[in-house]
């Protein structure tokens, strides 16, 4: 029992992720409260959850607020971005709903599936690489092809945590003090994998080329 409320115990460290998950939530709600630095709150917060993911966090604050200020000029642009694909997918089905067409739903469907799978990994690769804003909204979009039922699986997160927070008041109140970096958490899990695979090929490119090289060389 003595190990179990221990620092390596897994109560401490239970208690220990929540109390960081808190201020990592705080820091996304506050910085957020402009509305146009959403999407910059939001790089920096995978900035973080990527880390946690890896058990490689340390310091919450020191590390959010750099990586907000170095990511000001990605995040701004994909507020909106963000915003108006969801705009626009909403829209598509607001359409078919008055239309009642098949045609309008298939164009609402196909809307949400290019704005979902472009967006699903944006804010984790630009929190994790440095990238333009078009080739990231690529880059997600080739990798949710390339792993599709896995990001089926990181969008149902996405979702289910959305879903869940506004469920009931008591589900928005524990949603408002944790809600969003738990999300975020959720989906770095998946993401990191991804991106571990991803590295690891290329790792494994970059060497061949190397040797291809060496040997011409010879």
């Amino acid at each position: 029992m003595a190990n179990f409320f221990s620092p390596e115990g897994k109560l401490y460290q239970f208690m220990t992720r929540l109390y960081d998950i808190l201020k990592l939530n705080f820091l996304w709600i506050l910085c957020s409260l402009p509305i146009i630095t959403v999407g910059v709150s939001t790089i920096a917060a995978f900035t973080i959850t990527l880390r946690m993911v890896e058990n490689t966090e340390g310091n919450i604050a020191i590390p959010f607020f750099k990586a907000f200020k170095q990511n000001l000029k990605q995040g701004i642009p994909m507020t909106f971005i963000t915003i108006l694909g969801a705009w626009a997918v909403y829209l598509n089905f607001e359409v078919f709903r008055v239309a009642e067409s098949a045609f309008f739903l298939i164009t609402a469907i196909i809307s949400g599936y290019i704005v979902t799978f472009s967006l699903i990994y944006a804010f984790p690769l630009l929190a994790r690489y440095e990238n333009t804003v078009v080739k990231t909204l690529v880059n997600s979009f080739r990798i949710s092809m390339r792993y599709f039922f896995r990001s089926v699986f990181v969008a149902f997160i996405f979702a289910l945590g959305v879903v869940l927070m506004s469920w009931s008041a008591t589900t928005m109140l524990v949603g408002l003090l944790i809600g969003p970096a738990s999300i975020f958490l959720a989906m770095s899990g998946p993401a990191m994998s991804v991106f571990r695979k991803i590295e690891a090929v290329n790792s494994k490119n970059a060497e061949s080329i190397e040797n291809t090289e060496e040997t011409e060389q010879d």
